[in-house]
C-alpha cells in the first residue's frame, strides 16, 4: 500500500467518534473500567508485597494488557483486543511461575529456546502450589481456562476468518455493538480467570500483606462458601 493510501485511510477513520461512541454506552465502559481497577488493585498489592521480585515485570505487563484492551475496544479494534486479552492472562501465569524460579527466568530472558507453555505451568500448580488442586477446583478454574483460552487463541490465529474482524477495509473501522459486546464477555470472563488464578497462587501466598481495603475489594462477589474455602480473611 502507498504511503498516500495509508496516510489517506487512517485520516478517513474518526478515531474521536469511536472513541465518544464506546464512551456513551455506560454499561460497556463502565464493565471494562471495573475490571481493569480489579487488575490494577492486584497489581499495587503484588508490587508492594512482592517488591524487589524481577518476575513482577509480567504483573506490569498484565495491568497494561488489560488497558490496551479497553484502548482497542473504544476504537473499534475488536480483533487486537483478542491478543491483549490472552497476554493479560498469560502474564499473571507466568508471574504465579516466575516469582519463586528466578533461575528459570534469567534463562527465559536469555535464552530464545527456552519456553514453558501454560500446560506446563498449571500442572507445575497441581504438584507445588499448596491445596491447588482444592482450590482451583472449587472456583472452576482449570475448566474456565481452557475453554477461554481456547476460544480466545482461535481468534488471535485467524482459525475462524471474520471472528471479530468484520470491516473490508482499515477506512471502514466504526463501532459495530454485536462484536463489541462479544469482545467485552471474552474481556470480563478472562478477567476473572486471572483474578480467580491469583486467589489460588501468589495472592493467597502473599495475603497477610495485603492492605485490608485492597482485600475487601478482591474478596467482592465471593460467596460466603468460597471464602471459606479460600481461607482468606476481610482484615
Amino acid at each position: 500500500m502507498p504511503l498516500s493510501k495509508l496516510s489517506a485511510a487512517l485520516t478517513a477513520v474518526d478515531w474521536n467518534k469511536n472513541v465518544a461512541a464506546f464512551l456513551s454506552d455506560g454499561a460497556a465502559a463502565k464493565s471494562i473500567a471495573e475490571k481493569n481497577l480489579r487488575i490494577a488493585i492486584w497489581a499495587k498489592q503484588l508490587e508492594s508485597s512482592d517488591k524487589g521480585n524481577p518476575a513482577l515485570c509480567f504483573i506490569r505487563e498484565m495491568q497494561m494488557a488489560g488497558q490496551h484492551v479497553a484502548a482497542l475496544v473504544s476504537l473499534a479494534l475488536y480483533k487486537p483486543a483478542a491478543a491483549s486479552m490472552r497476554t493479560m492472562f498469560e502474564t499473571a501465569l507466568y508471574y504465579t511461575y516466575f516469582r519463586s524460579h528466578p533461575s528459570e527466568l534469567v534463562t527465559l530472558v536469555r535464552s530464545s529456546e527456552y519456553f514453558v507453555d501454560k500446560r506446563e505451568l498449571l500442572e507445575y500448580h497441581k504438584r507445588h502450589t499448596p491445596d491447588y488442586p482444592k482450590l482451583q477446583k472449587a472456583l472452576g478454574l482449570n475448566s474456565r481456562i481452557e475453554a477461554w483460552y481456547s476460544a480466545v487463541s482461535s481468534v488471535v490465529h485467524g482459525q475462524i476468518p471474520g471472528t471479530w474482524l468484520e470491516h473490508k477495509s482499515l477506512s471502514e473501522i466504526a463501532p459495530i455493538k454485536t462484536t463489541q459486546q462479544l469482545v467485552l464477555m471474552k474481556f470480563r470472563e478472562g478477567e476473572e480467570i486471572v483474578h480467580r488464578l491469583l486467589l489460588c497462587t501468589a495472592g493467597k501466598q502473599m495475603w497477610d500483606t495485603f492492605s485490608p481495603p485492597a482485600k475487601q475489594k478482591l474478596l467482592h462477589g465471593l460467596s460466603g462458601k468460597l471464602r471459606t474455602t479460600l481461607a482468606l480473611d476481610l482484615a
